[in-house]
């Protein structure tokens, strides 16, 4: 099978690449805007801009993968908030064009979303709870979720939460490394506990994506951890197993933040369903913890 991944300079898009990789019976299609971050052997590589429809017609008409999985997004929500048509160009029309080409050749399309689309009112969530995003970066999410279902093409899309992991170059940050970076740094970090979420690990994430994509699944998941944790919770997790001062981890609320977009209080998603249909088996946050010290060792 080829499976073309968009986005593989990103913390998921990575991890993919490198899992589609280890499997002698599968042929990975890595594509980004730049030159690839991976040097591994038996990568396909492609530039390609998603934002480019030119660019993505000619990249799929070449290549013909299988299955597409689009890791690619505009994800700083308030980069979003304050760059609406830069935000809209990312994740909505982009996807049209992914659609469009993916239709004409007949390719199974894997999306990624957010619990971004959700209020947060409450949580746990399942696949069937109703949308109702706070943000524009919600919004535009909400939108590709909706531009996907309605074509007439083989899909799936995976929503997922707060993902967290080491990049190859370290250029992404993410909660669990900013935490680390600041306690050993010797400083003081303010942490919320008013909002909850189900952290993932990139590599399970990546996996939910694989396991799709071998199996054509269709319809929507939730690809997740299992565990509900707050920022505070994290925090105060990461600064024990890596052996740092919590004393300098100090609780608040989001009240004492002023963002530009709203953040939902609480999301965390049931993955029930990607655990029966998928075989989808997350690693507990410690578990998480243990991997991502053994790169950052590496």
């Amino acid at each position: 099978m080829k499976i073309l991944v968009t986005g593989s300079n990103g913390l998921l898009g990575q991890k993919l690449v490198e899992l589609i990789a280890t499997k002698k019976e599968h042929h990975v299609i890595a594509t980004a805007k730049s030159a690839l971050v991976l040097n591994l052997p038996g990568i396909e590589f492609h530039a390609l801009d998603i934002t480019s429809q030119q660019d993505v017609v000619d990249v799929l008409t070449k290549t013909k993968p299988d299955v597409v999985i689009n890791t690619a997004a505009m994800t700083q929500v308030d980069q979003c908030e304050s760059e609406k048509e830069k935000c809209w160009l990312s994740n909505v029309t982009s996807v049209s064009y992914l659609v469009n080409a993916c239709q004409r050749i007949n390719t199974h399309l894997i999306h990624v979303s957010t619990d971004f689309i959700f209020d947060g009112t409450h949580g746990p969530l399942d696949e069937n709870e109703k949308p109702n995003p706070l943000s524009y970066y919600g919004k535009s999410k909400l939108e590709a979720e909706v531009i996907v279902q309605q074509s007439a093409m083989s899909w799936a899309i995976l929503r997922t939460v707060l993902v967290y992991g080491v990049t190859k170059d370290m250029s992404r940050s993410n909660i669990v490394l900013w935490v680390k970076k600041s306690l050993e740094d010797g400083k003081s970090i303010n942490v919320v506990n008013d909002q909850w979420r189900t952290p993932t690990l990139a590599e399970d994430l990546a996996m939910g994506c694989y396991l799709t994509a071998t199996k054509k699944a269709k319809g929507i998941f939730n690809i997740s951890g299992s565990e509900m944790m707050t920022p505070l919770d994290i925090a105060l997790a990461t600064a024990e197993y890596f052996k740092l001062d919590k004393s300098l981890v100090h609780q608040t609320d989001s009240t004492k933040f002023t963002q530009p977009a709203k953040r939902p209080a609480k999301t965390g998603f049931i993955i029930e369903k990607a655990k029966r249909e998928l075989g989808y088996a997350p690693h507990s946050f410690r578990e998480g913890l243990a991997l991502l010290a053994q790169q950052i060792k590496n």
